[in-house]
C-alpha cells in the first residue's frame, strides 16, 4: 500500500482528495491535517511514502515544510508533491530547492491526482509537460545559471537527450518510447546523470537541464 499525507487548510480540499485516494486498492490516505505543523509532526510521526502539500497553509507554509521533511540537509528524505496553481508559479522555484519531487496542479482531475502519488511512490515524480517548462524555465535566467556547478564527469549523448527529454515533463516509459530505449535502459541513464551532477531526483535533474542551458541547444 502507498500510504499518503495530506496537508491543504481547505477542508473540502482534503475531503476530496481522501475519497479519491482512498478509493484505490493500492493507496491508503494514512493523515489529512489543515497546517503546515501539523504537516510536519504528523510525517514525521507516520513516515508516509508520498505527502502532498498546499503552498499556502497557516503556522508554517508548504515550502518550509518541505524543506523540513525532504529539504537538502534531511538525512532520510520524504517524497513531497507540492499542490500549486499557475498564479504561485514564483513559489515553486523554492519548493524544487527545498526538496520537493514532484508538481501538482490543484484542479488536477482525479486521474492526475493518483498518477502523480504512483509515481512519486515509485521514484518517477509526475510532472505533467504543460507544467514543467512553465515552472522549470524559472531557472532559465543568468543569475540562476552562476549557481550551476559543472557536472563531475561530462553526460554522454544519449544521457544529454535522456536529460533533456526529462526537462520536457516526459516519464521514463515516454522517454524509452521517444528515444528506443529500455525502461531500465533510461532508469540507468537518469541515475548515472544525478551521480554526475549531484540531483537527487529526475525534477531536480530537469531543472539543472534549465539552469545549466542545455535546455537552449
Amino acid at each position: 500500500m502507498i500510504r499518503v499525507l495530506i496537508a491543504d487548510d481547505q477542508e473540502m480540499v482534503r475531503m476530496g482528495f481522501r475519497m479519491i485516494l482512498d478509493a484505490q486498492d493500492d493507496i491508503e490516505v494514512v493523515a489529512d491535517v489543515a497546517n503546515g505543523v501539523d504537516a510536519v509532526r504528523q510525517a514525521r510521526e507516520l513516515r508516509p511514502d508520498v505527502c502532498l502539500l498546499d503552498i499556502r497553509m497557516p503556522e508554517l507554509d508548504g515550502l518550509a515544510v518541505t524543506k523540513q521533511l525532504a529539504g537538502p540537509d534531511v538525512a532520510d528524505p520524504l517524497k513531497v508533491v507540492v499542490v500549486t496553481t499557475f498564479d504561485l508559479d514564483e513559489y515553486v522555484h523554492t519548493a524544487l530547492r527545498n526538496g520537493a519531487s514532484g508538481f501538482l496542479l490543484k484542479d488536477a482531475g482525479p486521474a492526475l491526482l493518483i498518477e502523480a502519488v504512483r509515481a512519486a511512490a515509485r521514484g518517477d515524480a509526475l510532472v505533467s509537460p504543460q507544467i514543467t517548462v512553465r515552472l522549470l524555465k524559472h531557472f532559465d535566467s543568468k543569475p540562476a545559471r552562476k549557481e550551476t556547478e559543472p557536472p563531475s564527469e561530462a553526460l554522454t549523448a544519449r544521457e544529454i537527450d535522456v536529460v533533456k527529454a526529462t526537462a520536457r515533463g516526459l516519464t521514463n516509459t515516454e522517454i524509452g518510447a521517444e528515444l528506443f530505449l529500455s525502461l531500465s535502459t533510461v532508469k540507468t541513464h537518469l541515475a548515472s546523470v544525478q551521480g554526475k551532477i549531484g540531483a537527487r531526483n529526475r525534477v531536480e535533474t530537469a531543472a539543472w537541464a534549465w539552469r545549466s542551458g542545455l535546455m537552449d541547444d
